[in-house]
C-alpha cells in the first residue's frame, strides 16, 4: 500500500470520526463547554469568560485581574488564591465555590449567586454586591461586617436581601 492510498484512508476514518461527534453535539448530547477547564496559575488579565459554562472548572492561583465573568455559570468552582482584583463578575453563579484565600478587591459582584460558598480567607476591599446572594457562604466575620457596611438590594435569581444573606444588623 502506498503511502498516498494510506493516507487517504486515514483522512476517510477522521472525517467519519469528525461527522458523528459534530452530529452528537448538534443533537445536544453532548455540549462542548461541558467538561471542566483547569486555568490553574494562569496569567489570564482581561480575560473574557462572560455566559460560559464553567461549573467546576479550576482557577487555582490564576490572575484573573480585569476579567469578565458575567453571567458566567461557575457553579463549584475552585478559585482558591486566585487574583479577581478588578474582575466582573456580575450576575454569575458561584454557587457552592471554593473562594478561600482569593482577593475580590474592586469586584463587581453585582447579583452574583455565592450561595454555600467557602470563602473565609476571601479579601473583599471595595468589592460591589449590590444584589448579591451570600447565603451559607464561609467567611470570616471582619469580611462579612466590611461587606454589611455597603451591602443592600435583593437578588433578582433567589429573590433573597443581601444584607439579609449576609446576616448584617
Amino acid at each position: 500500500m502506498s503511502y498516498w492510498q494510506s493516507f487517504n484512508g486515514n483522512a476517510r476514518a477522521f472525517s467519519l470520526v469528525a461527522w458523528v461527534v459534530a452530529a452528537i453535539v448538534a443533537l445536544g448530547a453532548i455540549t462542548p463547554t461541558a467538561w471542566a477547564e483547569n486555568y490553574d496559575k494562569q496569567g489570564l488579565v482581561d480575560a473574557d469568560f462572560s455566559a460560559q459554562e464553567l461549573r467546576d472548572s479550576s482557577f487555582v492561583k490564576a490572575n484573573l485581574r480585569n476579567s469578565n465573568f458575567s453571567d458566567a455559570d461557575l457553579v463549584g468552582a475552585s478559585f482558591f488564591g486566585a487574583n479577581l482584583e478588578g474582575a466582573n463578575l456580575k450576575g454569575a453563579n458561584l454557587t457552592t465555590a471554593t473562594l478561600d484565600s482569593a482577593r475580590f478587591s474592586y469586584t463587581n459582584l453585582t447579583n452574583a449567586v455565592l450561595e454555600g460558598a467557602f470563602a473565609y480567607n476571601a479579601k473583599f476591599e471595595g468589592a460591589t454586591v449590590d444584589g448579591a446572594d451570600f447565603t451559607d457562604v464561609l467567611m470570616r466575620s471582619d469580611a462579612q461586617a466590611r461587606l454589611c457596611e455597603q451591602a443592600k438590594g435583593t437578588n433578582p435569581t433567589t429573590g433573597r436581601d443581601t444584607r439579609r444573606t449576609l446576616g448584617c444588623r
